[in-house]
């Protein structure tokens, strides 16, 4: 039996042993991005596996019992887990940084608070996001040779490569990072068993739409990259080999889809439909929500808006970022800002930077 397919049977024993263990309806109000924050730290050091006389895994918080018990059989593929948690969450911030809702993190196992418990257009986002870093990160683990389980990617030659190039490369391996991943992501939503057609199953079916949509992102900008080799740049020699493409693509990607989501409604079935039927039907690489965003111009603690109020805002732009929008209305304040930056620098041999300090005075606007 192949890695893969022996991941695939530990993690459907897995699930099968919650089914049968875990009660019918568990609420878990922490989140397995906390990993992307403080479990992440912990991981750093992968001698630490106990803290006193508990597993690691245990003392993580925000995992489910299967992401638990995933993490207990593969210790060494958190640090990936973490690395691309938070890999997630910093391109998520990078893509909102203009907009009223700018992805920011709370200080506790949700990560980003309220807002997640509400099945929007932000929630898919954050679910897709967060999967695609995984699969980012497990892939790139993989290729890199730092875990136990899987190696350089085992993807076929593609079929329009030249004939005379070589196929040899170390690939990352995004076959195991996906499958990892969908099967570390996902248990937290299988290991649930909510009724058919239920609104609670309407999220589960939300969730589990928008992970795949994550990871088929991070698969529909792979590529095929290839380097020469020969003496002196002659290139009589190419190698090729499957290769991620940088992860602000795949950020680029699910924003558009987060622009073009499609709102949905789980019906008697217990499937997800479109809920407006002039609406095109959703494939599995675009995101879906089942209500409408909250207001996030003013604070409101209840769905996790911080308002934008004092948000810096750019007077001239007609966009999101623009004074009339991020401040909704309500106006800007001005004032004058000293900047003081570093300028004028030069490269002395051999080997510093010597720079001078500028100063220049810049208006800023925040929103009232």
């Amino acid at each position: 039996m192949g890695v893969v397919g022996l991941l695939n049977l530990l993690l459907t024993a897995v699930v099968v042993l919650l089914c049968l263990a875990t009660p019918a309806v568990t609420r878990l109000v922490g989140s397995w991005m906390n990993l992307g924050l403080q479990g992440y730290e912990v991981w750093r050091n992968p001698q630490i596996y106990l803290i006193g006389a508990q597993p690691l895994c245990t003392q993580i918080a925000g995992l489910s019992p299967g992401q638990t018990k995933l993490c207990q059989l593969y210790q060494d593929h958190m640090g990936s887990v973490g690395r691309g948690a938070k890999t997630g969450i910093h391109e998520c911030q990078w893509q909102f940084r203009h907009r009223r809702w700018n992805c920011s993190t709370v200080d506790d196992s949700t990560v980003f608070g309220p807002v997640l418990q509400i099945p929007s257009r932000e929630a898919a986002f954050a679910h897709a996001i967060a999967s695609a870093g995984v699969v980012n990160s497990v892939s790139r683990a993989c290729r890199d040779g730092q875990l136990s389980t899987c190696g350089c990617s085992p993807a076929r030659r593609p079929k329009d490569l030249n004939k005379e190039w070589i196929w040899g490369g170390c690939g990352d391996n995004v076959e195991y990072g996906y499958k990892f991943t969908q099967g570390f992501v996902d248990v937290r939503e299988r290991e649930k068993n909510y009724k058919r057609g239920s609104p609670k199953q309407g999220r589960q079916l939300m969730n589990l739409h928008n992970n795949e949509a994550g990871r088929r992102a991070v698969i529909r900008r792979t590529r095929v990259n290839c380097k020469c080799h020969g003496v002196s740049g002659s290139c009589s020699l190419i190698t090729c080999w499957q290769q991620l493409a940088p992860f602000r693509e795949v950020g680029d990607l699910l924003k558009d889809k987060y622009d073009g989501a499609t709102e949905v409604k789980i019906n008697r079935r217990g499937k997800l439909q479109v809920k407006h039927p002039q609406f095109n039907v959703p494939t599995a690489e675009d995101l879906v929500y089942l209500d409408e965003s909250p207001d996030y111009c003013r604070r409101n603690n209840t769905v996790g808006s911080l308002g934008t109020q004092d948000r810096i805002c750019n007077k001239s732009s007609q966009g999101m970022d623009g004074c009339g929008l991020l401040c909704c209305g309500r106006g800007y304040n001005s004032q004058k800002v000293k900047l003081h930056e570093r300028c004028h620098c030069k490269f002395h041999w051999c080997c510093y930077v010597e720079c001078k300090t500028c100063t220049r005075i810049v208006d800023l606007h925040t929103c009232k």
